[in-house]
């Protein structure tokens, strides 16, 4: 699988996991969801970490600290901070935030990785954001200012992580990063985890077939086959140009709305579903031609 052909492939699972974040409220706390599902990531490398001797790797001193901050800013704070916002406010509205991430792409990206969009890359990144805004757009928006703020206040974190990822040695295969990602997801989400305790928050969950569900979507689907294909992707290419295509995925959750039976198409979101396609496809060629360069 190409890097273009691995960041379309995380773009469709990073498509479903509002959905899937929205019905795991009431069902599973967010902390205990990010503990089972980080668990049961793990669990899926083990094998083959054991087989290959690479558990000790990840202590070195050349990548400790850059897995640290992947772990905690990839996945422990902001997972846990979004599945807490989605109790107070809509995955649409989440969706809509989640958009300025790419304006911490562009700086961030230019200050650490010295990266330097193209005015075509800015353009299709600002024909992404309008179309995701035109296809979750239905007249009604609602403010929920203590979830939506959650939210603003997040996903720089991606960002950082993002960076971490790519600043870590260049032998080190997608498979690994993405284990790494997991197992140190994992360490800081267990001081996480007591803190909540300690403080009264929820940190239970519902041992049903469905909490399990849920698991094992975030923990297979998300953490591992979406994380393996992205880190195969912007390990690749320029983050920011990555970050401009996934960042369309609204759009695709929309579709995944629609085929549910939960929305309709309308001329709002068909218009924008169009402009958010047309503005990752021009990123698309963007890397395309910098690859073939």
């Amino acid at each position: 699988m190409t890097p273009v052909q691995s960041l379309w492939f995380s773009l469709f699972i990073t498509a479903f996991y509002p959905v899937a974040g929205k019905y795991a409220v009431g069902i599973i706390s967010p902390i205990a969801l990010l503990l089972c599902g980080t668990l049961i990531a793990i669990l899926f490398f083990s094998p083959w970490l054991t087989k290959e001797k690479l558990w000790g790797r990840f202590f070195k001193k050349d990548v400790f600290v850059k897995f640290a901050v992947v772990g905690l800013f990839g996945t422990s704070l902001p997972f846990t901070l979004i599945f807490i916002a989605l109790h107070y406010t809509t995955p649409t509205n989440s969706a809509i935030l989640n958009q300025t991430e790419v304006v911490y792409s562009l700086i961030l990206a230019a200050i650490f990785l010295h990266e330097k969009p193209t005015a075509k890359q800015l353009l299709g990144t600002g024909l992404v954001i309008c179309g995701v805004v035109l296809t979750l757009f239905n007249g009604n928006f609602s403010v929920r200012w203590k979830g939506d703020l959650i939210v603003l206040c997040t996903v720089w974190m991606f960002q950082v992580s993002h960076i971490a990822a790519k600043k870590l040695p260049a032998d080190l295969t997608p498979a690994f990063v993405t284990a790494g990602r997991v197992l140190f997801s994992f360490f800081w989400s267990l001081p996480l985890w007591l803190l909540m305790y300690l403080f009264g928050a929820d940190t239970g969950m519902d041992f049903s077939s469905k909490s399990f569900m849920v698991v094992i979507y975030f923990g297979i689907v998300n953490y591992v086959f979406g994380n393996l294909t992205w880190y195969k992707a912007i390990r690749n290419m320029d983050l920011s140009k990555a970050t401009a295509v996934i960042l369309s995925y609204p759009a695709f959750t929309y579709l995944i709305s629609v085929f549910a039976g939960y929305d309709k198409f309308g001329f709002y979101q068909t218009a924008g579903l169009i402009l958010a396609l047309s503005g990752a496809y021009m990123v698309t060629s963007v890397i395309r031609k910098a690859k073939a360069k």
